[in-house]
């Protein structure tokens, strides 16, 4: 059989190919991810995720300390120019 005709072959069947190649795909996926490896990395990666995500939220807190003390701030001038115009 020469190469053009395993080709014309294949490509006659071209979707009992593509089934088989995503069984094979399926079957190869599932080895790998049931893989200490693969799991180890996964493991770290969460690891790393969840740490980001903490520092993440400790880094909001601050912002929104640093917030609210800018608008108190901002309420007591205003409270002081009132006085002070009151007075006059």
């Amino acid at each position: 059989m020469r190469r053009d005709e395993f080709f014309d072959k294949c490509y006659e069947h071209k979707h009992a190919l593509i089934f088989a190649a995503g069984i094979a795909t399926a079957i190869i996926g599932k080895k790998a991810l049931e893989s200490k490896t693969v799991k180890n990395a996964a493991t770290r990666g969460m690891a790393s995720v969840m740490s980001v995500k903490k520092d993440a939220e400790e880094c909001f807190q601050d912002i929104r300390e640093n917030a609210e003390d800018i608008v108190v701030d901002a309420h007591e001038k205003d409270k002081k120019e009132i006085y002070i115009e009151s007075e006059e």
